[in-house]
């Protein structure tokens, strides 16, 4: 099977497979020579595929893409075991040829002419294959859980304390002014603490220097009574 005029690519058609989905493939042509050269594609289930396109003329050292359409298949296969090929035939034509003499007759075998074919065959392949795991996930999915939860919030805090600017001269400004009323803002918190608490100890100190007062003054108030009910008693006994 020469292959002198045209080259083909790829050199076998690989169609994913999929319930009740029409898929496609592609496959180019190139002229290798000086010459006119026209092509057409046939296939063995006519039926099952439609080419786009079946037949055309190429110029010196031109290429062109043809389409195969699968139909959708009703049915799953238990494998992706397929028989249908297609048949790409190339015979050089007269230089400036158009498809007007693109006649019935020219691919038939004629004295002096030289008709090139090149088979490939259908292969299905999965339509949506499993995506290899990265080892990377892997290594993370080793990892402990806590530890994972521990270093997401350990940067997700980072990145609130600290946060990046990029982008315009315009966007840059703003975000540093986001940042510095952040900071404004956490300072007076900070401020707003610490007078908090200094109220909280002042008010401490000031509850323990009154309870002794309170206590002395109790204690006064009481021995005032008692002197004044023993002096009471003391002029009652003098008058009688």
């Amino acid at each position: 099977m020469s292959n002198t005029l045209l080259r083909v690519y790829p050199s076998e058609l690989k169609i994913p497979f999929e319930i009740k989905k029409q898929r496609s493939c592609c496959m180019q042509l190139t002229n290798r020579t000086d010459q006119y050269v026209a092509f057409k594609v046939k296939t063995t289930n006519p039926r099952k595929y439609t080419v786009r396109h079946t037949c055309g003329i190429l110029l010196p050292w031109s290429s062109c893409n043809v389409t195969v359409i699968m139909q959708a298949p009703m049915e799953m296969l238990s494998d992706y075991h397929c028989k249908d090929k297609f048949l790409v035939q190339s015979v050089v034509v007269p230089d400036g040829a158009t498809m007007k003499d693109f006649v019935p007759g020219l691919f038939s075998k004629a004295p002096g002419r030289v008709i090139e074919e090149f088979k490939l065959r259908v292969v299905y392949i999965a339509a949506n294959p499993p995506s290899p795991v990265p080892e990377e996930a892997e290594e993370e999915d080793s990892y402990p859980q806590s530890e994972v939860m521990g270093y997401e919030m350990k940067r997700s805090s980072v990145s609130d304390a600290a946060p990046t600017c990029t982008g315009a001269s315009g966007e840059e400004s703003s975000c540093a002014e986001g940042t510095s009323v952040i900071s404004r803002l956490v300072g007076e918190k900070e401020r707003a603490v610490d007078e908090k608490q200094k109220v909280q100890q002042e008010m401490e100190l000031l509850r323990e220097t009154r309870s002794p007062q309170q206590g002395f003054s109790l204690i006064f108030v009481l021995i005032v009574f008692v002197a004044s009910v023993f002096i009471g008693h003391l002029m009652n006994a003098i008058k009688v």
